[in-house]
């Protein structure tokens, strides 16, 4: 299969270029798949958007699924950085008819950008697609190195069901054969967290940064960031007062 055959185009006015617009703008910059447009050619872009509509496998946070196309109402209307970056956004993976129908599209999604060159940036749906994130480094056969800025780890409960969002990061470390070089947790909440957990990641020697040190010293988590192959974030690890809309957010957490 090829790259498109996995996407969706995107349908919403605030993707599409204006000359009403600032030419810097990201909605006059960015090369969206739209309705009315070819499939981006992924060529030479340093930068690849993909939004994933699965919301299935996280259970008290659904509608995240619409979340994609939410973030792109106000993500195009931002200004371009420094520097000139070609960004192509590839539109939308819509759910499959069943959870793995997702993953494979994200694995392979993911596979084919990575071999490109081409940085994916997914925007969820739910946090359990870190999972197939990492399924493409094994298809690929490199090692990762995974960074989670999260309030908990997502070790789960090991009761036999399906991957979700409370528990992905099992399913990788379980993986057979393992690519996973290092984890890091950047932001954990020691009340969210079992004691057995902070210990069982201590053991295999991971690097888990508790949210009130991280907060006075933010510096300290700069070469994990850097040396991170995936980027996990779970937008719960927001205080709930800048993020009210999530249902799992808490009154701790990052702010501005």
């Amino acid at each position: 299969m090829e790259l498109k055959d996995f996407f969706k185009p995107v349908s919403i006015d605030a993707c599409k270029p204006s000359m009403h617009l600032h030419p810097h703008v990201l909605a006059n910059s960015i090369e969206c798949y739209l309705d009315d447009s070819d499939f981006p050619d992924i060529t030479g872009a340093q930068i690849a958007l993909m939004g994933v509509m699965e919301d299935r496998m996280a259970d008290t946070n659904l509608g995240c699924a619409m979340a994609p196309d939410s973030i792109r109402n106000y993500l195009y209307h931002l200004y371009e950085g420094h520097g000139k970056i070609r960004i192509v956004d590839l539109g939308n993976i819509q759910a499959g008819n069943q959870i793995t129908d997702t993953y494979f599209a994200v694995a392979k999604a993911v596979e084919i950008l990575i071999r490109n060159k081409t940085l994916p940036i997914i925007i969820g749906g739910s946090q359990d697609l870190t999972y197939p994130n990492y399924q493409a480094y094994c298809q690929l056969g490199q090692i990762a190195n995974l960074v989670c800025v999260d309030s908990v780890f997502d070790l789960g409960v090991e009761n036999g069901q399906q991957v979700d969002h409370r528990s992905f990061l099992s399913a990788i470390l379980t993986h057979q054969p393992n690519y996973l070089f290092n984890y890091t947790n950047i932001g954990y909440q020691s009340y969210f967290v079992d004691q057995d957990a902070i210990e069982f990641m201590e053991r295999l020697m991971f690097d888990v940064h508790r949210l009130g040190v991280i907060r006075k010293n933010m510096e300290e988590v700069e070469p994990a960031i850097r040396n991170a192959d995936i980027l996990s974030f779970d937008i719960s690890c927001i205080r709930q007062s800048d993020a009210p809309a999530n249902h799992n957010a808490s009154p701790n957490g990052f702010y501005g």
